[in-house]
């Protein structure tokens, strides 16, 4: 079920990346921010239910409710127009979570490849607490490009590997291949895209509503 449940994660942080890049407006953004966020709180409440008192099924499954509360909190924002420094804030505390997550899958789950997937997912809440908990409006087209990226190479290309089969979870040279590919990437995207284009804001509705993050 949490396989299944990672691939609509990279569809919504693809859309909350095209939403942060203007592409998209806020509120048409809400309805698959809603249907992601309860299924990523329905998904680890039964995996956590049927786990027979497992631990390391329990760890595993606890790290998507950050996922689907932080997706229900981006709805809420921008149906209700609220202001997003209380979602930056909570996404400062899920990046310090997704750094522990990291080292977990690094040292408990033999898993390297996760562990650099919970980096990615560390540096995008990151960026939204700088976003929206510090109110930096320039990394707006930046934080929205990583979130779009990030939607293909965290979530969906990981889902359909894990769907077939065909995820290697101790293969370090993938892990290797994800780290140097998110370094070179998003320091590339860098100095495109912080700061306002001349003549031009932030998208209105991210900065209205809070924007959007994670995983």
């Amino acid at each position: 079920m949490g396989n299944v449940g990672l691939l609509y994660v990279g569809a919504v942080l693809f859309l909350n990346g095209m939403m942060l890049l203007g592409r998209v407006d806020g509120r048409a953004a809400a309805p698959l921010n809603v249907f992601v966020g309860v299924l990523q709180v329905v998904t680890p409440t039964y995996l956590i239910f049927t786990a027979g008192g497992d631990p390391d099924t329990i760890l595993g499954a606890s790290g998507l409710y950050l996922f689907g509360f932080t997706y229900l909190y981006v709805a809420f924002n921008q149906l209700l127009g609220l202001d997003g420094s209380g979602l930056g804030w909570f996404s400062l505390f899920v990046a310090a979570c997704a750094l522990v997550y990291s080292g977990l899958n690094f040292v408990r789950f033999d898993d390297p490849a996760f562990g650099v997937v919970w980096l990615y997912w560390a540096f995008l809440w990151g960026l939204f607490f700088v976003l929206l908990g510090l109110r930096r409006e320039g990394l707006t087209r930046y934080t929205g490009a990583v979130a779009a990226v990030q939607g293909i190479v965290t979530g969906a290309v990981p889902a359909f590997l894990l769907l077939t089969g065909n995820w290697q979870p101790n293969v370090t040279a993938l892990a290797i291949v994800l780290a140097v590919f998110g370094a070179v990437v998003f320091g590339a995207l860098y100095p495109r895209l912080t700061g306002s284009p001349p003549g031009h804001d932030a998208p209105p509705r991210a900065r209205a509503a809070g924007g959007a993050p994670p995983a």
